[in-house]
Formats: structure tokens, sequence, C-alpha cells
């Protein structure tokens, strides 16, 4: 199974506020090169963030959709990559006195992903989500004000 956790040293109010910003995903999510809003407002249900991974001189854009969310708790989504197929990432904060035990559960869905899933994806999981983990707690715990993201889209005018 795809699942992971980590203590992160900040409150699950804290976490929340850098999963509950889109622009902030490329900041933590391993192989993302930048973030940017697609529709609705992340992270309602059914609110999109495109994201791009950059892979030697090839550039990928591909989808991230809001498929659950209890605000402060729980974000579920559905990553979409194309003929590779589609995967859920479940993120879980839980309260652990002072700070948050985040866990993330993901699995592929659909297409390349899905077929192939095997031992072998699962120890690539892990690698990733230990990585995506460290990453998260780093921008929560050390503050890490600037965004890595580099919007590749124009931005949404704001309401008036």
């Amino acid at each position: 199974m795809g699942v992971r956790h980590r203590l992160i040293k900040k409150s699950p109010k804290e976490v929340w506020a850098v999963l509950a910003d889109g622009t902030r995903y490329a900041d933590w999510v391993v192989g993302t090169a930048s973030s940017y809003p697609v529709r609705g407002q992340w992270p309602q249900v059914y609110s999109a963030i495109g994201y791009e991974v950059r892979v030697g001189l090839w550039n990928l854009t591909n989808q991230t959709v809001v498929r659950a969310c209890e605000e402060g708790r729980e974000l579920e989504l559905e990553a979409i990559a194309g003929p590779l197929g589609t995967a859920r990432i479940a993120i879980e904060l839980r309260p652990w006195g002072e700070y948050t035990l985040v866990i993330i559960d993901e699995h592929p869905l659909q297409g390349v992903g899905g077929f192939l899933h095997n031992a072998g994806l699962e120890a690539f999981i892990q690698v990733r989500h230990r990585t995506m983990l460290k990453r998260l707690a780093e921008v929560c715990e050390e503050g890490r004000g600037e965004s890595r993201s580099t919007p590749s889209a124009p931005a949404r005018p704001k309401p008036a």
C-alpha cells in the first residue's frame, strides 16, 4: 500500500494553509515544476490545478482535481497524467499534541499506472512520499514563504 506518514511540528491549521494553496503544490509535491489554478477555488470539491512536470527537454502539463475535502482535516485528490493514467491521493491531517500527523495514501486508479501496479511501483511511491512529506514539513516548519512555482497559465482575475 502507498501509505506513509510524518509528524510535522506545526498545528493542523498551519499545515492546512499550505495544502489549501494550490499555487504551493510544486513546493512540496515531488516531480512538479510549477502549479497554477485551472478551475474553481482550490481546495473546493471539483476545483483543479494544473501542474508542469519537466523531464529533460520535455514539459508535460497535467491536472489534479479535488474529489473530497473536509477543511482542515482531509483532502482527496485525483492526479490526471494523460496516458499514464490517474491516481488517488488522500491526505489526512490528525492533531498530535500541538503538532500534526500527516498521512498520505496514494494508489493508481486508471491507465498504465493502474495496469502496472506492483511491488516495484509501491516501492517507488514510498520513496516519493518520503521526499514529499519531507518537503511539506520544510515548507510548513521553516516557513518557506516564497513559492517555487512559476505560473504557466494566466492568473485568474481577482473578484471586485
